[in-house]
């Protein structure tokens, strides 16, 4: 029989539980703002390459969006058709492509965030920044132990 969680545990689950229903909220929110019929994962996956850089491999995105390899190739497709990333063959391993973000990628990336701004503007203003300067500390501590754990 296993033993019943300790309030530790129970604090550790609700946070957990309360970062996925505001990844839901959060999510639907904002789709409903992006334009051009771009989906979350299309502006995740500009957003990545604006934060971080771009020339990346399809494996390398897959696992750090902790995706197959099948679901990056279909966000990476739908991308490349609308002109926002392009895909070329890696320059040292021929049998290997890399992701870059395109002008037109960029574009559509400043114009996420320009439809965003006013609902995020809204959060910052109800809640005050505050709350997010506090969290946001706590929040990269999880975020990194656990991309630490992943592999």
């Amino acid at each position: 029989m296993s033993q019943a969680p300790d309030n530790a545990d129970l604090a550790v689950f609700a946070v957990f539980t309360e970062i996925g229903i505001i990844e839901q909220l959060a999510r639907t929110a904002f789709t409903r703002q992006l334009p051009d019929g771009l989906q979350m994962a299309h502006f995740a996956l500009l957003n990545h390459m604006v934060r971080l850089g771009d020339g990346w491999t399809p494996v390398r995105l897959a696992r750090a969006f902790q995706l197959t390899k099948g679901a990056i190739s279909n966000t990476t497709g739908r991308l490349e058709a609308r002109g926002l990333i392009r895909i070329e063959a890696d320059a040292d391993d021929r049998r290997s492509k890399r992701v870059f973000i395109t002008d037109a990628g960029r574009a559509a990336w400043q114009a996420c965030i320009a439809v965003l701004r006013p609902q995020l503007a809204r959060i910052r203003e109800e809640l005050g920044t505050e709350v997010f300067n506090q969290a946001l500390p706590a929040l990269q501590s999880v975020r990194a132990w656990l991309d630490a754990e992943r592999d």
